[in-house]
């Protein structure tokens, strides 16, 4: 018999998840869900796994691309558009800062205020 498992959320240290939820929200066009100081959410209207923000004192932001011997991305995020341009332009509205190292021409890496890179492609 199996096990039905279900992803519920991703999870992203931050040191200062309400501002990434606030980031995330405006940049996704999603909803605020918990809102403290230690654990922030955003949620997506349409449904689905919802993105979550758990708070790390110790924080260090990741590398990209990596060196040796700092602290190296645990994971992106991937995000798919409709207009790449149009979306990049959002995305610096909303304060992510586009990395100088783009490793492909159909994709744009940026940063989110955390230092998590994401990318930008189109469908």
């Amino acid at each position: 018999m199996k096990t039905p498992i279900s992803l519920h959320a991703t999870v992203l240290g931050a040191p200062d998840p309400q501002q990434l939820a606030r980031f995330y929200a405006n940049l996704l066009g999603w909803e605020l869900g918990d809102d403290e100081r230690e654990w922030a959410t955003v949620v997506n209207p349409a449904g689905g796994p919802k993105l979550s923000f758990q708070f790390e004192e110790d924080y260090k932001r990741p590398v990209w691309p990596e060196k040796p011997g700092e602290q190296q991305m645990m994971m992106h995020l991937d995000l798919r558009v409709d207009d790449l341009e149009r979306a990049a332009a959002h995305a610096r509205e909303c304060g992510a800062k586009r990395a100088g190292h783009q490793p492909q021409d159909d994709v744009i890496v940026f940063f989110d205020p955390a230092g998590h890179p994401f990318c930008l492609f189109e469908n």
